[in-house]
């Protein structure tokens, strides 16, 4: 079982004193989140042994919400452990159960652990979902350990049904992620899960063939397996490049390059007829990479654009928004210069150039693009599009 965790830090200064009085919160409560990319890999587990590992180091941890599903081992690793009692809820002659938030911020523990971020409390109450109730738990000042799977993050739901064929009914936003002090993936190979099924350690015998042709097909589980790492790779990247900014702003030598993690498409577009085409050549490349696209016009300062060419440019920004691009003009006398700066700024993984209509005397002259950038971008492959 392979654990990958984002911005690991020690999220508690002290043991709670239990002569200590709650008046105000010095601080927000800090969120981690166990992520994995179907039931079963072991989220719930993994979070209860990191919280029975706290209590011994003196930490006031308390269960809010735990699911088991029956799962024995589940339920063995939750022996130990403080559970606030949920709370009951009658109507219509039926009773339903939810985390008792009051409870908990009455109880004022240092950690409270809530399974299942997108589960549903009893409808009609003030918060419909755990990750409201979280919202309210943090401001109060305590630290929360939570589980979800992949598929449940909202901007993946789309993609994940076109590529699984899987329609996911449950979201949570993406700032709850992109909020959290620390991400670990809890991750297993598609093979382990598959044996974890069959075994019955993930749902009862009577439910394990619709499983295996939804959710646990093994094409799927790939596919959930990868966004999972991805994702979370994602959020490193954003957090690297969050504090190389923040270095620069502060006067520290900038960053000239950070390693990206993801794929990220720039194509260089100029007057020329043929620009429309790399652009479709560099989204449909950023499609298959599932990469992010920009799409870059370096205005000359050394040359006035006709009428027939601006519009021709603003066909293409009109072009690179239908891709869900990003458009960037910039200034410069010096193209390959620019470029480099856009490429090693945005953290460009793929440039896309197209064939330089430039004679060979000229090349000899001002020296070749395609040279300049080889040098400038080591890390960066460079694509050269034929004309025709």
């Amino acid at each position: 079982m392979t654990f990958i965790t984002v911005n690991a830090q020690t999220m508690y200064d002290s043991p709670a004193s239990p002569n200590c009085t709650y008046i105000h919160p010095a601080r927000r409560g800090k969120h981690k989140i166990f992520i994995g990319m179907a039931p079963g890999v072991g989220k719930t587990c993994k979070m209860l042994d990191e919280a029975h590992r706290l209590k011994q180091d003196g930490i006031d941890v308390v269960i809010g919400w735990i699911q088991t599903h029956n799962r024995q081992e589940t339920a063995a690793k939750a022996i130990g452990l403080e559970v606030i009692p949920r709370k009951i809820i009658e109507q219509d002659g039926l009773r339903f159960t939810k985390m008792d938030l009051d409870a908990i911020l009455e109880r004022q523990p240092q950690l409270v652990l809530v399974d299942e971020l997108v589960s549903a409390d009893f409808l009609g109450l003030n918060r419909g979902k755990h990750y409201e109730d979280i919202e309210v738990i943090l401001a109060a000042g305590i630290s929360v350990y939570s589980t979800i799977n992949i598929q449940h993050l909202e901007s993946l739901s789309h993609l994940i049904t076109e590529m699984t064929g899987i329609v996911v009914q449950e979201h949570i936003p993406d700032r709850i992620l992109d909020e959290a002090a620390e991400v670990v993936v809890v991750d297993i190979t598609p093979e382990t899960l598959e044996e974890r099924l069959l075994d019955g350690k993930i749902y009862p015998i009577e439910k394990m063939e619709q499983s295996l042709q939804n959710l646990f097909q093994h094409r799927n589980l790939v596919t959930l397996r990868e966004i999972a790492l991805r994702e979370v790779a994602n959020k490193i990247e954003k957090k690297e490049f969050r504090e190389a900014t923040q270095l620069n702003c502060n006067g520290h030598s900038p960053v000239e390059y950070v390693c990206s993690v993801h794929e990220r498409i720039l194509v260089c577009v100029s007057s020329a007829p043929n620009s429309l085409r790399l652009i479709r050549r560099g989204a449909t490349l950023a499609k298959y990479m599932n990469a992010s696209l920009y799409v870059l016009f370096v205005n000359n300062s050394d040359h006035f654009l006709t009428k027939e060419e601006a519009l021709h440019i603003q066909t293409c920004g009109q072009l690179c928004h239908e891709f869900k691009g990003e458009f960037l003009q910039v200034y410069g006398s010096k193209t390959s210069e620019e470029i480099a700066k856009i490429a090693k700024s945005y953290r460009i993984t793929q440039v896309i150039l197209g064939q330089t209509g430039r004679s060979r005397w000229q090349i000899l002259l001002r020296g070749s693009l395609v040279n300049q950038l080889v040098r400038s971008l080591t890390q960066t492959d460079i694509h050269i599009i034929s004309e025709t």
